[in-house]
């Protein structure tokens, strides 16, 4: 019995060596970033360095002093508090955080807010509100152009900002003539609209209420 229980309690101990292995090789890197957090913890992290950044949003100036490694996105969301504006992949593929930045549109997630010192930001909230709603978003809902609506305030800032750079005559990829007006076409509209995913696929109907909205002034 005794030499039993050696034989067992020796295939556990190969068993939990091998899963350590297996872990180890796995992840790549896990001990030495443990070891790397251990050390700085015990020598005492730098302090984050502080900016002061003046920001113009939704026509409200605000004045933050912010970590200067802050996103825009975050000074957004998690200073100012306009949650309209989505934090998708944070990785600025996917454009739910698309804002206007002096009349740009941007993905607020891949610049930094100190960057932007007395700009102007347009998000989702400063477009319109339930009273009054921007033509824009009328036409979403006329459209149907959303589902479960988190891309949607992306969606709708980037087809603002998109049939503005079709008034200035700014070309795309797809513009066969880049010394010619551009056209208001479906084509035209996929292309400059191509950064902004909808997991949801209602992109026809997208395209139908940025189409409606290109006839009047938006």
């Amino acid at each position: 019995m005794t030499d039993c229980n050696h034989i067992n309690a020796g295939r556990r101990g190969v068993l939990i060596a091998g899963a350590l292995s297996a872990t180890a090789v796995a992840v790549p890197g896990v001990t030495g970033a443990a070891e790397a957090a251990h050390a700085a913890a015990q020598s005492g992290q730098a302090p984050p360095v502080l900016m002061k950044v003046g920001l113009n949003v939704n026509g409200q100036r605000h004045s933050l002093e912010l970590d200067t490694r802050t996103t825009l996105l975050d000074a957004l969301r998690e200073h100012l508090h306009l949650t309209g504006t989505k934090k998708g992949c944070d990785h600025g593929q996917c454009g739910a955080c698309t804002v206007m930045l002096d009349g740009q549109r941007i993905n607020a997630c891949l610049t930094l807010a100190v960057m932007h010192d007395g700009a102007k930001v347009t998000t989702i909230e400063g477009l319109g509100t339930p009273e009054k709603l921007h033509p824009m978003q009328a036409a979403f809902i006329a459209h149907d152009g959303y589902q479960c609506g988190y891309c949607t305030p992306g969606q709708i800032c980037s087809a603002v900002a998109a049939l503005g750079e079709l008034r200035q005559g700014i070309p795309s990829h797809v513009s066969a003539d880049l010394n010619a007006a551009p056209s208001v076409t479906p084509e035209e509209l996929r292309e400059r609209m191509s950064g902004n995913l909808c997991r949801c696929g209602a992109y026809s109907n997208i395209i139908e209420a940025i189409a409606e909205v290109a006839g009047r002034p938006a």
